[in-house]
C-alpha cells in the first residue's frame, strides 16, 4: 500500500515562503476542506511544498483560492515540555493545482513552466493552473 492523500480546498492565508539553511525553497499553507457527508463541517490541513513549487504557488496562490493537491500524509511525534506525547499531522506535496482564484474569478488554463521541481530527492513536484466551474464557500 501506498501514502497517497488528494485534497482539494480554500487557502485560508496567504501562502508563506521560507528558505532552509541549505538554501532550498519551501512554502506552507493551510487548505480549508469540506468533510465528506457532512453540512457545514470543515478541516484545515497542514500542508507543505517544496522548491519551484513553492515559489509559484507563493507569488500566484492567494487566501481563498482554491486549490487541489495530491502528496503523502506525514507524522511528526514528540513531546511537549510537560513530557506528554503529541503527533502533528500534515501533507507533503507531489502536486499543487491552483484551480481558479476566490477574489478575481481569473484563472489559467496551463501549467507554468519550470514548476516541475524535485522534493525530499526523489519525489516530483508540479503547480499547475486551471479553471474550474464548481465554487465553494470559505468557513471564514
Amino acid at each position: 500500500m501506498a501514502n497517497n492523500i488528494t485534497l482539494t480546498g480554500r487557502l485560508t492565508a496567504n501562502p508563506e515562503l521560507k528558505t532552509t539553511t541549505n538554501g532550498i525553497s519551501v512554502c506552507s499553507f493551510t487548505l480549508a476542506v469540506k468533510r465528506p457527508r457532512t453540512k457545514d463541517e470543515t478541516d484545515f490541513i497542514p500542508c507543505n511544498v517544496w522548491r519551484q513549487s513553492a515559489e509559484y504557488l507563493t507569488k500566484y496562490g492567494s487566501k481563498g483560492n482554491m486549490v487541489a493537491v495530491t502528496g503523502s500524509l506525514v507524522s511528526r511525534k514528540w513531546q511537549d515540555k510537560d513530557g506528554n506525547n503529541r503527533v502533528n499531522y500534515e501533507v507533503t506535496c507531489d502536486n499543487v493545482e491552483l484551480l481558479e482564484s476566490r477574489t478575481s474569478g481569473e484563472a489559467s488554463n496551463n501549467t507554468v513552466g519550470g514548476a516541475n521541481a524535485p522534493q525530499n530527492g526523489s519525489n516530483n513536484a508540479t503547480v499547475a493552473f486551471k479553471d474550474i466551474t464548481d465554487e465553494e464557500d470559505l468557513p471564514f
